[in-house]
């Protein structure tokens, strides 16, 4: 689990991170193709979750979908590396190479999307769902929590280098090549759960089932548990986007390094001790202290402004929200019917990802622009995040009490019935 599981968010670090900066350093320095390539992926693997998920339960195996899907996953990850404007001048002399990179680029990022969400979002967290119990789900959501930090430690410490060097073809290679490996060895590391049972649904009714309005009303506590991810997910888009611009900018710290890895470090630990607190107590009982943490770590950002005070509010920040989602995480899992694991890894999609990354940043934007900070780069005016994207977080982050007590009374509901 946690050999495949950071495999993957090494590969969605690539992507999430890295892609854009690889585009605007070679390609074209357009925002409308930066904002293209993200909406466009997120669409992409949104609708791969669905479709790979409901696959994978009628096919009754994970397994098959986690290995090929990897090694199709890190090939496409590698093939990024390959696509240079000044190869495709040479290769279409007649051509615009920079439209024709751009086109090459967001198809093979929807390729990749598609391969990657349907390895790791549909059929990997499917096979976590069926290999656990609520017993130990908060202690293994804790850690597959941490998984995306640890990810962006380890690149940005191993590889960043290669990126400033512009050795992009080796940087993509690595990464890509590693993500296929372990997709060889997820055929040996994984194995299908013996109790996986699917519905008799259609492929197409199986695609659809959990956007019923009738399924959503026959499973309350799910859709609760997905909406307080969404107000939780949405909070730290409002202000993640532009982390280490304000801690640049606003804060004047060039040491956003180190702040990054003490950070990530400290609040990984936090989060794998939290995880079994979580199974001690209670996840339901565990998500408003959680998001406490995370809102006190919010308003503690406010006010920070060196690198100590930014360093403590940060650990506090970050450990909440791995928190937060590690329970709710394991509540979506445990409210998940047996029958249709697959399906609601596509909801999940939509309520822990595509809704917070549209939605969020469009906040935190807003927010920036109300605040009307800005320097001057080259001469040029640009506008800088201000501490006013924490406290806008810390209010998004109070409407988790909204659907956290509706799924506290929908639990009191089931267990009277």
């Amino acid at each position: 689990m946690i050999i495949v599981g950071f495999a993957g968010q090494l590969a969605w670090t690539v992507e999430n991170m890295y892609l854009n900066v690889f585009v605007y350093n070679t390609i074209s320095t357009n925002p409308a193709v930066l904002a293209l390539l993200v909406s466009s992926s997120a669409i992409v693997a949104t609708v791969a979750t669905f479709l790979v998920g409901a696959a994978s339960d009628k096919a009754r195996r994970r397994r098959a979908f986690i290995a090929i899907g990897y090694v199709l996953w890190g090939g496409c990850t590698a093939a990024f590396g390959f696509v240079q404007t000044s190869a495709l001048a040479e290769l279409l002399p007649a051509a615009n190479a920079v439209v024709l990179a751009i086109i090459a680029i967001v198809c093979l990022d929807a390729i990749m999307s598609f391969f990657g969400s349907g390895a790791n979002d549909a059929a990997f967290n499917a096979w976590v769902t069926e290999s656990t119990v609520p017993a130990n789900r908060g202690r293994v959501e804790g850690v597959l929590s941490v998984m995306p930090l640890l990810s962006m430690l380890v690149i940005f410490g191993l590889l960043d280098g290669l990126t400033q060097d512009g050795r992009w073809q080796l940087f993509f290679g690595i990464i890509g090549a590693l993500t296929a490996v372990i997709g060889v060895l997820a055929w040996f590391l994984v194995r299908d759960a013996p109790s996986m049972v699917v519905s008799g649904d259609s492929y197409l009714k199986s695609v659809v089932h959990g956007l019923r309005p009738s399924v959503m009303r026959d499973n309350p506590r799910l859709y609760w548990a997905l909406t307080a991810w969404l107000v939780v997910g949405t909070c730290t888009q409002v202000f993640l986007p532009y982390l280490i611009i304000y801690i640049q900018r606003y804060l004047r710290i060039d040491g956003y390094a180190i702040i990054l890895g003490v950070v990530l470090i400290s609040a990984a630990i936090l989060s794998i001790l939290g995880g079994r607190l979580i199974d001690r107590i209670g996840k339901l009982v565990s998500v408003l202290p959680a998001t406490a943490i995370l809102i006190i770590g919010l308003l503690g950002m406010f006010f920070a402004r060196d690198m100590g005070p930014v360093m403590i509010a940060g650990t506090i920040m970050m450990a909440g929200f791995m928190l937060t989602v590690a329970a709710i995480s394991g509540l979506v899992r445990d409210f998940t019917p047996p029958d249709r694991v697959g399906n609601v890894q596509g909801l999940r999609m939509i309520f822990a990802i595509m809704v917070p990354m549209v939605v969020g940043p469009f906040l935190g934007a807003a927010v920036i622009a109300g605040a009307a900070e800005s320097y001057l780069d080259l001469g040029v005016e640009k506008s800088v995040p201000t501490p006013w994207i924490f406290l806008a977080a810390a209010v998004v982050a109070l409407f988790t009490v909204i659907p956290v007590l509706r799924l506290r009374s929908a639990s009191r509901r089931e267990l009277a019935a």
